[in-house]
């Protein structure tokens, strides 16, 4: 059974940086890409940034490419996404995914495995 647990969320003032991170179970992590998506209140959930199998490339959406960061440890099967910068408009419940395939993607429908979301907070 395949389980992807984020952790590193929490409440942050504008400005500052948060580190999420994501451990894969019950997927061998090999030629998996994985990807951040959130959704903040109200909204649709949204792509963030997702990293092709082994290493990279990486894509982000616009709204975070120079701020965030998504890097992966396939020893440990972890993958990060590193927040800098961050402001109100970033509070939302993040969520990791995983494909089957090596190749990252911007789309939702493309992922197979989700997790169960961590919260993210930005205070003004």
């Amino acid at each position: 059974q395949v389980q992807l647990v984020e952790s590193g969320g929490g409440l942050v003032q504008a400005g500052g940086s948060l580190r999420l991170s994501c451990a894969a179970s019950g997927l061998t992590f090999i030629a998996n890409a994985m990807g951040w998506f959130r959704q903040a209140p109200g909204k649709e959930r949204e792509f963030v940034a997702s990293i092709s199998w082994p290493t990279g490339p990486a894509v982000y959406a616009d709204s975070v490419r120079g701020r965030f960061s998504i890097s992966r440890d396939n020893t440990e099967k972890t993958v990060h996404l590193q927040m800098n910068r961050l402001t109100p408009e970033d509070t939302a419940t993040y969520y990791c995914a995983s494909r089957r395939v090596a190749d990252y993607s911007r789309y939702q429908s493309d992922y197979a495995y989700w997790g169960q979301g961590t919260q993210v907070t930005v205070s003004s």
